[in-house]
Parts: C-alpha cells; structure tokens; sequence
C-alpha cells in the first residue's frame, strides 16, 4: 500500500508563498490518515463479528437439531466403538419349570495390580496374602517389584474381601468390574447345570462361558444379547430334585453303596422331572478334574447320563414286550425254565428253582433268566437288536446336554445266539439310568417312543409306535404283579400303585471278568400303575444292605426301597393325591329322599 506523506513538499513551498502555515498541512494529513485506519479497522471489527455471530447461530441450529432428532426416536443402548470383538459379560438365567433360579448372576469385581503405580509393593504383597491366604507373599512381592506392568491378583472377590483391599489404601490395587455366576441351590441339580468360568477378560469385563452341562450346551443361547435376556427354562423341579437328592444320599449311606443315581421322568412329555447323581459338587466351586480319578470317584462324572451299565433284570421287560407284539406268546403261555440252560460252554442259571414250567408273567414277576432267555432265542437276533435300537438302547441319548455324547451304549459287534439270550435278561448290554427311564416310558404310556428332554414342554410327545396299547397293558399289568408279588415287594407305596422291575447285574472287574461281590442294583418303577404319569429309575453301585444276618446286594433289598421312599416324597408334591380305598359298610342301608 502507497501511504501519503504528511508534509507533501509541493503544497509546503506553496504554502509558503501564499503565507501559510506549512504544519497545517501534516495535522489534516495526519487526521486523513487516523479516518482512513478508523474506518478500516471498524470494517475489519464488523466482519469478524459478522461471522462469529453466523458460526455461533449455525452450532445453535446444530444442537437444537440433534436434541429434535434425539426427542423423536427411541432409545437405544449406546455402542462403543472399539475395533475387535466386544466381550459380552451379560448371561442369561437358567430357571427349573415353576420359575425359580437355577443359575442367575452376580455383580462382584476382579482385582488387579499396575506395580508402577504402587507406593509400598512389598507391604502390599503381604497384606494382601493375609487377605487371601491361597496367594504366595512371595510370588507377590517378585511379581510387584520386577518389570511387569500389569498382574492379576483375583479374578473374583467377595464384598468384605474388597472391603478389606481398600482398607490397605494402595493406589495401585485397582478394581475390575465382574459378573459371577451363582448357583444359588449349592449342589442341587449339579451335573445337569454343570458350571461356568471366565473367557476372555478385560480389565472392565469378562465373558461368562459354560464348561459342561446344560451351561455348555446353550452357551450360545445364554450369551446370545439378540435374546434380550429371556432366560432358559429347563424341565426340572427344583422342589423335587432336592427331595430326590436327599432321598437318595440318606439311600446311599444306609445301603453302603459307593455311587447313586436316579432319573425321574415324565412318560407322556418325555421332560426330565429330575437327575441326580451322587457324589456330586457345588458348582459355585466347581473342582478341577483330575486325570488321574477314576470316573467311580469323580464327581463331575454324570452317573445318570455317562454311566454305562448292564442293568440286569429290567431288561426282560423288553424281550417279553416284544414277544407279546409278536404274537409268539401271552401273558398265559407256558415257558420251560429247566435248569441249568446250556449253550455251548455257558452255562444260564435262576437266582432259584423256579421248577419246570412258568408263566410268561411269572417269569417277569419272578425274574426267570431262563424263562427270558427261551423268550429271546424265539425273538431270534436280529428282531432283537432292532427292537432295541427302535427303544434308543443302542445310541447315546439326544438330551441336551455336552455330556451325552460320552454315554454311548455297548453291545457285542456279533450278536449271536448266546448274545441273544443274555442280552434278554440285561446281560451284554451297557446302557444309562437316561436309557433305562426313557425305554421303560415307552412301553408303559401306550406303546409311543419318548425322547428324553431337559427343556419345559408344553404337549405330550407324539413319537413312532414301539408296541401296541393292549401289550402296553399287559405289560403294566405285569409289572404291577412285580411291585405285589415278586422281587419288588418292597416297592409297594401305599395309595400310590407302583409298578416296576428289579435288576441286580454283577460288576465288571477292569481287570477282566466280573466281581463276586459288586453289583449294580437299579429298580426302574412307575406310578400310579393303572395311568402312568412317571417312570423313576434308581440305581446303586456297590451296595450292602447288612440289617440281617448275611449282606445283601440284590435290587429288592437295596435300590427298591430308596425308590419307594422317593415316590413317597415326591408323588404329593407332583400334585398326584393317593388313592384311598374306602372300606364297606357292613349291615349299612343307603337311601334317599
């Protein structure tokens, strides 16, 4: 920019020749120039508050517009944006049939270290062994006072443990966010729920994920954030599983067995009421497994689903349900139960002499292996097994749970003549509790194949015909002779007419062959007997009944009264009232008006 001179030197020497003062000149340049400056800068001032005032009214208009939008639509969870995979630390509840908690969560918190931060690790280190004695004060101290930058210390703590962290005012003893799971029923129902553990953590969250049970099974499902939370709704009932479960362990321990199981299950939904097996654990702490424990003595071991086993006597049932829908005899024929039976090397004997002859019912009440073997060999094998396989005995049960796989029946690759015969009388063939129950549902609702489920259902199943209605009758009939006159006496509820059969299978020795002295005794029963509603099935492994004066270790003496005392219990609080006969007046007129 050309700026003016204040004293132009052409009007000062014509200032003075006219006689003027030339410092005039330079005093109106001088306020030319402050004019000329003064209306620029206002200009310059006006512009910028020109757009100062659109910039403000323009971030106005912005956030009134986002608070418009924001009022009209419905809200929504915010989502961070984070690059990788969010950890989902929500899981969804796991409830029994009525609604109550089987598995819920619990807000808790994770503890965790940054060394760097800390102004006394040493102390700190032995405060916090003192706090959680299972830590190493020494593992601490090298773990607060080397390089890392980051340890764990607990993944989980409880309220007053927290509490107790807080109280050593370390600041570098930091807290995690957490989600636990709890059992709140402790052991009940252990083996089907299974248990849960962290996955992946991050300081502020952890995922939840199931290790076995119905809590691997439906992981997906419980985890799933499209489910909203909707919790899984199993078959079980709480109330009866506890009684089931005390029942049972009381059985145990009087009947010295070793193990138990039991398997109550609904003979028209195919819901599984309850499943104990015994020992079992609390899930909230769930033990390690150990490679080197047997599954006898493991805990975690599902006796119900994964204990395969030949159960003895309670598979006559089967080979005389399905002689009876072959025609090839009634209820009535008469069988040769001469012995010994001999084929071969074998050698088929009675558990007693039941003489020459019975009838097809008696060798069911009295439990004939030689009766049943006769009633086999006319099956013939291959009827045999495909009767067998159509009931499931001979593949792993479909129920939902990740263990189910793992109890797969065994049978003999040539099933022969011999084979034929024993597997008649529960000899040959290893299957579950699981197995047993759903069979026996299906010859006694009507003769319609049941599918074991864990899942609440709201309909009866409608599965193939196995047998027909009328042997279906028969053969509740008979089993009802069992319970009133045979090895099952002590099975007899009263208001409550039981049905069942016993089976006493000796147990095989891993070293080969079988023991002299263990056994597995089950009683699979059902109730009322004239309408069945459920199938119970009861087994112990190893047990003694020592109240006379020679132990005892068949079913009728061991496995058949802890099933009468369960049905006992649990029958009033399925809702099924006992039948109560009524006496006869006698010399007693009834009239009306």
């Amino acid at each position: 920019m050309i700026r003016t001179p204040l004293r132009p030197l052409a009007r000062i020497l014509r200032a003075r020749e006219r006689g003027e003062n030339p410092d005039a000149i330079e005093r109106e340049n001088k306020r030319m120039r402050h004019e000329e400056m003064r209306d620029r800068a206002r200009l310059q001032a006006e512009s910028r508050l020109i757009l100062l005032a659109v910039a403000f009214l323009g971030g106005f208009l912005l956030i009134g517009g986002r608070m418009a939008y924001i009022a009209t639509t419905d809200p929504v969870e915010p989502r961070a944006a984070a690059s990788g995979s969010p950890i989902i630390g929500q899981r969804a509840d796991i409830l029994d049939r009525n609604g109550r908690i089987l598995a819920t969560n619990l807000d808790t918190y994770a503890l965790y270290a940054q060394p760097q931060q800390m102004i006394d690790p040493e102390a700190a280190a032995t405060r916090l062994a003192e706090i959680f004695p299972e830590l190493d004060a020494e593992r601490l101290r090298t773990d607060f006072t080397g390089t890392r930058k980051f340890v764990w210390v607990r993944r989980q703590i409880s309220p007053e443990q927290l509490q107790a962290v807080h109280d050593i005012g370390e600041p570098g003893l930091l807290f995690g966010p957490r989600e636990a799971r709890l059992y709140p029923n402790g052991p009940i129902a252990a083996q089907v729920l299974g248990g849960a553990t962290y996955g992946r953590e991050g300081v502020d969250s952890a995922e939840v994920i199931g290790v076995a049970g119905v809590e691997r099974q439906f992981d997906a499902y419980l985890r799933d954030p499209a489910n909203q939370g909707a919790p899984l709704t199993l078959s079980l009932d709480l109330t009866v599983q506890a009684t089931a479960e005390e029942v049972l362990a009381g059985g145990m321990m009087l009947m010295n067995a070793k193990a138990a199981s039991a398997v109550l299950l609904d003979v028209h939904t195919g819901e599984v009421i309850a499943m104990v097996s015994l020992p079992d654990f609390d899930p909230n702490t769930r033990p390690a497994l150990s490679p080197e424990t047997s599954p006898d003595d493991n805990p975690l071991f599902n006796r119900a689903v994964q204990g395969v086993y030949e159960l003895g006597s309670t598979f006559k049932v089967f080979a005389v349900s399905q002689a009876l829908e072959l025609g090839l005899v009634n209820a009535d024929t008469m069988i040769d139960t001469r012995g010994p039976l001999t084929w071969g090397r074998f050698r088929i004997r009675d558990f007693h002499n039941y003489g020459a002859q019975l009838s097809v019912t008696d060798v069911v009440v009295k439990s004939s292996n030689i009766g049943t073997a006769r009633i086999a060999l006319q099956i013939g094998a291959d009827r045999q097994r495909e009767f067998l396989d159509s009931l499931g005995l001979l593949q792993p049960t479909s129920i939902e749970l990740s263990e189910a796989r793992s109890g797969r029946p065994l049978f003999p690759a040539q099933w022969s003549e011999i084979s034929t015969m024993t597997i008649g009388y529960g000899h040959g063939v290893s299957d579950s509790p699981l197995h047993l129950a759903a069979a026996y549902a299906s010859i006694v609702n009507g003769g319609t194949l049941v599918t074991p489920t864990l899942i609440r259902q709201d309909r009866a199943q409608t599965g193939p015909r196995i047998i027909s209605e009328a042997t279906s009758r028969i053969m509740r009939s008979m089993l009802r002779e069992v319970v009133q006159h045979g090895t099952a006496t002590f099975g007899d509820v009263e208001g409550y007419d039981v049905g069942g059969k016993t089976g006493t299978a000796d147990k095989p020795n891993p070293q080969g062959g079988y023991y002299d002295d263990k056994v597995i005794a089950t009683f699979a029963s059902f109730f009322p007997a004239s309408d069945p509603r459920y199938v119970l099935v009861v087994s112990l492994d190893e047990p003694v009944e020592t109240s006379g004066s020679e132990p005892r270790r068949t079913a009728g003496w061991t496995a058949v009264p802890v099933a009468a005392e369960m049905i006992r219990r649990i029958a009033p609080i399925l809702g099924m009232r006992p039948q109560i006969e009524t006496a006869e007046a006698d010399g007693v007129t009834l009239t009306s008006n």
